[in-house]
């Protein structure tokens, strides 16, 4: 589910670029009570009052959905320093 801190990240998201895309993703080695679009959904709910943000789900890479909509930037929340390790090895 969406936690608060997921919707910090949106809401500074939105405040620094004109258009914000927040991608629920599809993760085979993971089983989610939720469907992918039960997920959207609820963001979409959450976010509805930021105008320049929308939800998308998609069942691919990272990279080739970025490519698709011509993104400028990434925007991840870190927990802690293993989520930072793990980006960057």
């Amino acid at each position: 589910p969406v936690t608060f801190g997921h919707l910090d990240v949106f809401a500074r998201a939105a405040s620094l670029f004109d258009e914000v895309v927040i991608l629920v993703a599809h993760n085979s080695s993971k089983n989610p009570l939720f469907s992918p679009r039960q997920r959207v959904e609820f963001i979409r709910e959450e976010v509805r009052h930021m105008a320049n943000v929308r939800v998308e789900d998609f069942g691919g890479l990272l990279v080739d959905f970025c490519r698709d909509i011509r993104a400028d930037a990434i925007v991840k929340g870190l927990r802690s320093a293993v989520d930072l390790d793990a980006e960057y090895p």
